[in-house]
């Protein structure tokens, strides 16, 4: 019983980093149809910035902020160079520019910052809280990466459900010529989406950096895979679907190497990919939708 609480609560923060990122993947999806595989890269950089912060001095909080406007700056430029020029194009020429543009972040990032590991600085100290006669143990950075993401998913869905900004980017979700008749201008709505999303993954970028002390230009690969099956799983488009979906396969991830399966927690991650495509291929939140031929 011990592990398996030990377990949930590590899958629990573990789940919260999936989480955000997935949130930027099902944003954009609903709103333009596109899957970002540059997303996760731009989860790299956020890490990267938070890193510079923090060896600059600045506290916790100085560094998520500064971290977050960066990359939806830089969401925001991916999207005004490399995606719009493309709207109206098949999707199959966004999906490749998307592949490139994540090839181009990664390179990018070696010629910046070097290939090798970096130790991200230790923000706070580390405090650890035991139960169970100190068989279950929670630490002080487990418990902010579960709180922070919580109420970055709070602020989401505020701004989704009671801004300007929200209602344009669920109208434009929901029939992007309608909303465009109705004076709704597409272009920055969608670039406000990505500006969102990229926020979030720069976020779980520095969350993550806190937690496991060690960044690299290619730490985004397969963070942004499995919060792609997240969102996938959860319906994606849908966002409580992608904030269900990642904590769910963060949950997953920790109980299978927590029972001595470690080797096979990416398996079981995209083995749940395909298991959800076949059972329900809109996730579990989502809706199956007719599309005209």
């Amino acid at each position: 019983m011990e592990v398996f609480i030990q377990q949930l609560i590590n899958g629990l923060s573990l789940g919260s980093i999936y989480a955000l990122i997935a949130l930027g993947y099902t944003m954009v999806y609903g709103i333009i149809r596109l899957i970002n595989f540059a997303h996760g890269d731009v989860y790299m950089v956020g890490a990267y910035v938070g890193f510079y912060a923090t060896t600059q001095g600045w506290g916790f909080l100085p560094s998520l902020v500064i971290s977050m406007v960066v990359c939806a700056i830089l969401g925001v430029v991916i999207e005004r160079l490399a995606y719009k020029p493309l709207r109206g194009a098949p999707k199959i020429a966004v999906l490749i520019t998307a592949i490139g543009v994540s090839f181009f972040l990664e390179n990018g990032g070696v010629l910046a910052v070097g290939a090798k590991i970096r130790t991200f600085p230790n923000v706070f100290q580390e405090v650890q809280y035991h139960f169970f006669n100190g068989s279950v143990v929670i630490t002080n950075r487990q418990i902010v990466i579960m709180v922070v993401t919580v109420l970055l998913m709070l602020l989401l869905q505020y701004i989704v459900h009671y801004t300007k900004t929200g209602k344009a980017m669920r109208a434009v979700s929901h029939d992007t010529q309608a909303a465009m008749l109705m004076g709704i201008n597409v272009d920055n709505t969608i670039s406000a989406t990505f500006a969102i999303g990229s926020s979030l993954a720069a976020a779980a970028g520095v969350l993550v950096g806190i937690y496991y002390n060690a960044i690299n230009p290619y730490m985004g690969i397969m963070p942004g895979l499995k919060a792609f099956v997240a969102a996938v799983v959860g319906g994606i488009g849908v966002i409580p679907g992608a904030f269900v979906g990642g904590l769910s396969l963060g949950v997953i991830e920790a109980l299978v190497s927590g029972y001595g399966q470690s080797l096979y927690r990416d398996a079981v991650a995209f083995a749940l990919l395909i298991i959800i495509l076949i059972v329900k291929p809109s996730g579990l939140f989502g809706s199956n939708v007719r599309e005209k031929v």
